[in-house]
Order: C-alpha cells, then sequence, then structure tokens
C-alpha cells in the first residue's frame, strides 16, 4: 500500500482529472464513502442524530456530500459552519431538504453548537484537510468548534466521530498533532493513505483507517515512492522453502561483532538468522566469548579471535577473516562491538573486505558509530549493504541531533540512503526502510514491547537471515522490519506492554511466518 504527502496526493488527484473524472466527482465520490461508513459505524440510521462540521474548503464540500446521502437514507442530519461556506450549489441542495444549517457567526457563545453536539450519535470531522497548517490558531472558529466537540467527547455517552481524509489537527506529512485534535472512531481517507497517519503521534490520533478508492490512475499510484509494508506483502516476498533443499539452499550467515563488555549480542543475532530460515550461521567472536556461548547457541559454527588490548576485536582480526566473507552468503557486523580503539580500526579494515560477501552485509551497533567517525564511509561499504541505526546512532551517522532526526524520521532515512548509497533502516516506532533515490518504506507497527536490550541485534539477524535467503537487500529488510514488529504485536495480548526480552523475539519467529502464510 502506497503512502502520500499533501502534495504528493495533489498530484493524483490532478492525475484523476487529467485521465477524465472531474473535481466534483472525486467530492461525490468522498462523500458518499463517508456517508457509507457512517452508516455502517452507526449500525442504523433511523432515529439516528448526526452532525456535520462542515469548514469552508473542499474538505467542508465531501462533508455536505455525506450530509445530503445520510439524509436521504434516514437520518436526521444537521450541518454546522464555524466558518462559512462557499459551496452554494451544495447548500442549496441542502436546504431543499430543509436540512437545518447553522453558521457560527451567528452563534457566537457556542450554544447552538453545544447543543446539537449533546444531542448527537455521530459527528463528521469535516473542518479542514489536507491542506492544514499547524499548530491551529485558539481563536479560529475551528478550534473552538473542536474544543466544543473535544469536550462532548469526554460526556458519559459521547457521538462517534468520523474524520473526512485526515482528522482536524493532523498533520498528513509529519504525523504532528494539535493538542486540540478530537481523535476520531473512524479516518475515511481517499485515494491513499497519508503518510502523518503512520508516523507518530499521528498514527495514535486517527483510529481506524479506511482507505477509499476515488479513482486515481494505477500509473499514477504505481510511482509514488512510498510504501507501508502490509502482511500480503510480506506473504508475497518470502523466499521460497523447496522440500529438497539442504542447508546449503538457505545460506550462510556470518556474524562478527561481541567484546567483552557485550557478550550475549552475537548470540542473539545469530539466533535472529537461523529463526529467519538460514541454513547455517558461523560466528566470529573473541576466544572467551565463544567459548561462553556455545553451549547458548549450539547450532552455530565458531570462529574465535583473540582479543586486542581493550577487550574487543582488534585491527589485525580483519586480515583473520579476509577469506570469509566469501564463504558466507550474508554477514552482520557490529553487535556487541563496543566502541573503543580496536573497533574503529577493525571496523574501518573489514568493511571493504565484505563486498566478497555475495548476498549483502547487514551493519549494525558501534560498527554504525566506527562508520560515522569514517570520512570515506560510503565508499569502504558493500554495495549491496544495510545500515539498521537507532535514532542515536542515525544522528551521530548524519552528524545532527537526536531531535532533529525524530522530527522527520523519514527524510532523515531518505538523506542516510542518499550519502552511503544503500539502504538505511532506522529503528523505532513505525520503522523506516530507505533505499537511496527516494523509495522507501514504512512498518505499520508502533509497539514498546520492542525496546528492549537486545532487539536490534535480533532483527539485524532476520534481515541477514533472509539476505543469505537470496532476498534483495530492500526485501530483506522490508521483511525483517515488519516480522520483527509483527512479534510485538502479536504477544501484546499475553504480555501487555512490556516484559518481552530479545530472545522470545526470535524464538517466536517462525510461528508469526506460519500464521501468516497459513492466513
Amino acid at each position: 500500500m502506497k503512502l502520500v504527502t499533501a502534495a504528493e496526493m495533489r498530484q493524483l488527484e490532478a492525475a484523476a482529472i487529467a485521465a477524465g473524472s472531474s473535481e466534483v466527482q472525486l467530492m461525490e465520490e468522498a462523500g458518499l464513502a463517508v456517508a457509507q461508513e457512517s452508516w455502517m459505524l452507526l449500525g442504523t440510521l433511523e432515529g439516528r442524530r448526526i452532525l456535520v462540521l462542515a469548514g469552508p474548503g473542499n474538505n467542508g464540500g465531501d462533508g455536505l456530500v455525506a450530509a445530503r446521502h445520510l439524509y436521504d437514507w434516514g437520518a436526521d442530519v444537521a450541518v454546522y459552519f464555524p466558518k462559512g461556506h462557499r459551496e452554494t450549489a451544495r447548500l442549496d441542495e441542502l436546504r431543499a431538504r430543509e436540512i437545518p444549517l447553522l453558521m457560527g457567526e451567528d452563534d457566537p457563545e457556542g450554544q447552538q453548537l453545544a447543543a446539537q453536539l449533546a444531542a448527537a450519535d455521530l459527528v463528521i470531522d469535516a473542518l479542514l484537510g489536507i491542506g492544514q497548517r499547524l499548530p491551529l490558531d485558539p481563536a479560529d472558529p475551528i478550534a473552538r468548534a473542536l474544543a466544543a466537540l473535544a469536550s462532548t467527547r469526554s460526556s458519559y455517552q459521547p457521538p462517534k466521530i468520523v474524520a473526512v481524509d485526515v482528522p482536524t489537527g493532523l498533520d498528513c506529512d509529519t504525523g504532528a498533532v494539535d493538542p486540540l485534535l478530537v481523535r476520531p472512531d473512524i479516518t475515511v481517507t481517499f485515494g491513499l493513505p497519508k503518510v502523518g497517519m503512520y508516523q507518530l503521534p499521528g498514527s495514535d490520533a486517527v483510529g481506524r483507517v479506511q482507505v477509499i478508492d476515488i479513482g486515481i490512475p494505477k500509473d499514477a499510484v504505481d510511482a509514488v515512492p512510498l510504501e507501508l509494508i502490509t502482511s500480503r506483502w510480506v506473504r508475497q516476498h518470502l523466499p521460497a522453502r523447496p522440500a529438497d533443499a539442504n542447508k546449503g539452499t538457505f545460506g550462510r550467515v556470518l556474524v562478527v561483532g561481541g567484546s567483552r563488555r557485550y557478550r550475549g549480542a552475537v548470540a542473539l543475532a545469530a539466533a535472529g538468522a537461523y529463526r529467519a530460515g538460514a541454513g547455517l550461521v558461523t560466528i566470529a567472536t573473541l576466544e572467551e566469548l565463544a567459548h561462553d556461548l556455545a553451549g547458548a547457541i549450539p547450532e552455530a559454527t565458531w570462529l574465535p579471535q583473540p582479543p586486542g588490548p581493550d577487550g574487543s576485536l582488534p585491527g589485525e582480526t580483519a586480515i583473520t577473516l579476509r577469506s570469509e566473507w566469501a564463504a558466507a552468503r550474508a554477514a552482520v557486523i557490529g553487535p556487541g562491538l563496543s566502541l573503543t580503539d580496536d573497533t574503529r580500526a577493525f571496523t574501518w579494515a573489514a568493511l571493504p573486505d565484505t563486498a566478497d560477501c555475495a548476498g549483502g552485509v547487514v551493519v549494525d551497533a558501534d560498527a554504525l558509530n566506527a562508520l560515522a567517525a569514517m570520512d570515506d564511509a560510503s565508499a569502504r561499504l558493500h554495495p549491496r549493504a544495510i545500515l539498521t541505526p537507532h535514532p542515536g546512532e542515525m544522528a551521530r551517522l548524519l552528524r545532527t541531533t537526536v531531535p532533529e532526526v525524530q522530527r522527520d524520521r523519514l527524510g532523515a532515512a531518505r538523506a542516510a540512503a542518499d550519502r552511503f548509497g544503500c539502504i538505511v533502516v532506522l529503528k523505532g516506532a513505525h520503522t523506516v526502510v530507505a533505499a537511496p533515490g527516494g523509495r522507501a518504506a514504512l512498518c505499520p507497527f508502533a509497539n514498546p514491547l520492542l525496546a528492549t536490550a537486545g532487539s536490534g541485534d535480533v532483527l539485524a539477524g532476520i534481515i541477514a537471515g533472509y539476505l543469505a535467503q537470496g532476498a534483495d537487500p530492500f526485501t530483506a529488510a522490508r521483511l525483517g522490519v515488519y516480522l520483527h514488529a509483527a512479534v510485538a504485536e502479536a504477544l501484546e495480548p499475553e504480555y501487555g506492554r512490556a516484559g518481552l526480552i530479545a530472545g522470545e523475539i526470535a524464538a517466536r519467529l517462525p510461528r508469526i511466518v506460519r500464521d501468516l502464510t497459513q492466513s
């Protein structure tokens, strides 16, 4: 499913009009869909009171079309205009039906609005559409209407709310939310869902999103560079598992990392790769860690390495491993390394050698921090590299701040993908996967169960597991990101929103894949 910004949506609407639709037709399709969703939300319209809050633009026009249909289908409908309306033809249609039209300028104290809201079974928010800018002016009549709606929403029997295209108070490009926004039960959005609906805090402010086809040409939709990762897409792109396969069929993953301080990270990454379906995982780590961890993951093979002076892999290890990259189809470098002088020297020396790993390499954790300090970083990366930073690591890669990264996560991921010339996975709520040139994908999930130590190591291993099975880097990253988060979604009814540990993510992964393929 593609996601669009406000500007892209306007371009798609223009493409629909150029293909033979009209603005009137698009509005009719949109308003009809809002009316139908309102009917389904209420279950019946007979004796139900519906209030449409109509703004002065096209969003308000969609609300007027919905009002007309709902009245014709038997509902008791009224329309409230906080700021007047320019759609005189549609107003005439409503007047002909004797639908009450209430004007905000005739209700300076808001008494009529309060009375209508108190009596309503359902309110349609058709105040502002994709062109709105935040923050809203608290003195604006639209803001006062939202405040009145919020007050009613907290009553004993609050009305249900349907938002037209986007809730009023949502920046549909960034997901920023105005304090006056009133969360709807359903957002009926037109053409394609908007980016801000899948970025926090916006994703928590839209209710259930219902996407309505209004006749946008398919070729125009196909050209949109941003998509939402869906379960359907995942089912279609999971690697084949032929019955006559052997472990070589599913590839070898080389995991390189570990230090005395971070001992378990390589084992978690290895578990992620195995649970994603890799045939064999080899771990290159410190001798003492190999000895300690062998029992924890007996399925792995080991390349024990002597430690450097600061207890991490020294630069000389890069020479030792030179022949190992080509023996693996995919690799992970970074889990548990720790950021020391040894780590910096090792990462600088090893990264160019990873190009011998045919399927690609996942660069994670302190390998990313070492990379961020390199002036020739992009030149040292595997052409099929996947970087998996959390916001702090991303800030170091882009030489900016965490608040700047979080303010525009999609933009940050795209900027890093272009700067380093590879796939970038910006972890966090609604993880972003970006490719050079602007193509990107968002994870639909934002779950605090994943905010636990080692979760990122498991994700790196999962992605490498799909690389080992032949997936291209962009596909492997999207598969890993979705399935890693889907584990938390599946376990939330059992765990709540805390208490999941990283090893359980890996252990649960095969059942998530099974459930997806059987659904």
